[in-house]
């Protein structure tokens, strides 16, 4: 196993390449969608009430493959390697996800961006199939001593403004809404996508990892989900078998759902290779109500998850997606080394008892 580390597009810095590698990290999971986009920026998770502002230009250079190749170089320098990126603009793909009359042009784009990411040698591309995207989420002094982490207290039921998708807006709204269509509707969407991006991921050798839907609820902001049960995956997988259909492993997310046992779900798809990395995160509840908690104190019990991983012989990056803030003058490094000295010290154990690292 790998230890990895996230980083939004504000902390692609050689100062935060430093840190990471310092907490023992050699593979980074890298966002260029600019979630803060005019407003301040933070190191702790976006949140907010009704989206986080604006999607960025879809032509941005920072998706190039001279910009790609390097950050790859800068993370080189600092021995790390950038192993994915998360989730695409808005901006790139929002007909592809509405069924509007972009599509064919945004999966275009969406193919040569895969082509560039496959040449700065980066092997996975972390996605979230969803209209709604992550929304409904408050911060609050819920973590272990006050420690402020993300919850979850009901569906958010608000319908999406037009312009609006994955919790972004790519154009200036109307007074309408999106409207509800099934599910069915939505596998029907995604069931394009794979079919038209999978074969570039395959030539690029760039593996598309789908992350489960957060929160997991049926329907959010009136909009179908795609992912909020276990056996979800099953089906996404089923929709396009290659290697290059992945997913986005989500612990916290999957533990979050009403159905399914998170050692046996583990197991299963991890056995089977459809893995390309992980979020290594803990939870306290499930939906409607949840928190996320220090790895040490959730519902999950992470040295059985890792154990299971080494079981399965897992050779890919964890990475703790996100983590309570601590009280200091740093939250976020504080919160984030916390998280990492705990993985690190889970899988020296399991070299120790002769698991795979």
């Amino acid at each position: 196993m790998k230890l990895g580390f996230g980083l939004y597009r504000h902390q692609l810095t050689d100062d935060n390449f430093r840190f990471a590698r310092q907490c023992g990290a050699t593979q980074l999971v890298v966002h260029l969608v600019d979630y803060f986009r005019g407003g301040e920026a933070r190191d702790n998770q976006p949140v907010g009430d009704d989206g986080w502002g604006w999607a960025g230009d879809p032509d941005d250079p920072i998706w190039s493959y001279d910009s790609l190749a390097r950050l790859q170089e800068s993370a080189q320098r600092h021995d790390l390697t950038v192993w994915a990126i998360e989730n695409f603009d808005p901006a790139m793909w929002y007909d592809i996800l509405l069924d509007g009359p972009n599509r064919d042009r945004q999966m275009s784009r969406l193919q040569t961006l895969i082509g560039d990411v496959g040449r700065a040698g980066i092997r996975a591309f972390g996605y979230n199939f969803s209209i709604a995207g992550v929304a409904g989420r408050k911060s609050g002094p819920l973590a272990r001593g006050g420690g402020e982490t993300v919850y979850v207290d009901g569906p958010d039921e608000r319908p999406i403004p037009q312009g609006m998708v994955w919790n972004m807006r790519y154009a200036p709204g109307g007074a309408g809404h999106v409207a509800f269509f099934p599910h069915d509707e939505l596998w029907r969407r995604l069931e394009w996508f794979l079919r038209n991006l999978v074969p570039a991921a395959e030539a690029a050798d760039v593996r598309l990892a789908a992350h489960p839907d957060d929160p997991p609820f049926p329907v959010l902001r009136r909009t179908p989900r795609l992912v909020y049960q276990p056996s979800m995956y099953r089906r996404l997988l089923e929709l396009y078998p290659s290697r290059h259909n992945a997913l986005e492993f989500c612990l916290g997310t999957l533990a979050e759902m009403t159905e399914g046992d998170i050692y046996a779900v583990t197991e299963e798809f991890v056995r089977g290779g459809n893995v390309a990395y992980i979020h290594f995160r803990n939870v306290r509840g499930k939906v409607p109500s949840y928190q996320e908690t220090f790895l040490d104190e959730g519902d999950i019990d992470m040295p059985r998850i890792v154990r299971i991983l080494g079981e399965c012989g897992y050779d890919g990056p964890l990475i703790p997606d996100h983590t309570p803030l601590m009280t200091c003058d740093a939250p976020w490094h504080a919160g984030m080394a916390y998280a990492m000295g705990y993985m690190q010290g889970l899988l020296r154990c399991l070299a120790k008892k002769g698991g795979s690292e």
